[in-house]
């Protein structure tokens, strides 16, 4: 049975998906190693991503132990029976941080607000050095005595008499309006 062009890359194209999805799945699982999956996860793949915003895990933080096993058959018993130490192990083998642990101030804040007045001050360095190399100095032309002269040559020509600046002149009585 031939296939048309079309169909045949249409089925090549699905195929490659397809092995592409395995070999991701793979991959996924082998980075867990013998860690239990528990869940969807945060993005639908099997990995441990301790949020506030989202706090179900798609994996247990710990991998599987003798021990964390003792202790996984211990908790399907009666909850009284186990030691605090043995509930906080069971926690622990679950979750890499409690919620207040994960809420608590890291003092980040004091690096990116140091770094900040570093940036600032080399930009305020930068401008001092470009304005005394690099700009050349202001021209004469914006002096107040010729800024004085330019106005009243403007005037004078009677430049934009409409709505520009001679418009606010009297030129009857030589002052402004």
């Amino acid at each position: 049975m031939a296939l048309n062009p079309i169909t045949r890359r249409a089925l090549a194209l699905t195929l490659r998906q397809i092995s592409l999805q395995q070999t991701a799945a793979a991959s996924s699982v082998s980075k867990i190693g013998s860690r239990e999956v528990v869940g969807f996860g945060f993005n639908g793949t099997p990995c441990y991503v301790g949020r506030v915003d989202f706090p179900m895990p798609g994996v247990r933080f710990k991998e599987n132990t003798p021990d964390i096993q003792a202790l996984r058959e211990k908790e399907k018993g009666d909850w009284n029976k186990l030691t605090l130490e043995e509930k906080k192990a069971l926690y622990r083998t679950s979750f890499c941080q409690t919620f207040s642990e994960m809420k608590a101030p890291t003092g980040e804040w004091k690096s990116v607000l140091g770094l900040s007045l570093i940036a600032a001050s080399l930009a305020i360095w930068v401008y001092m050095w470009m304005k005394l190399f690099v700009y050349s100095p202001i021209p004469d032309t914006l002096s107040p005595e010729k800024q004085e002269a330019q106005l009243k040559r403007i005037i004078a020509l009677k430049m934009n008499p409409v709505q520009g600046i001679s418009s606010e002149w009297d030129y009857s009585k030589g002052e402004w309006k």
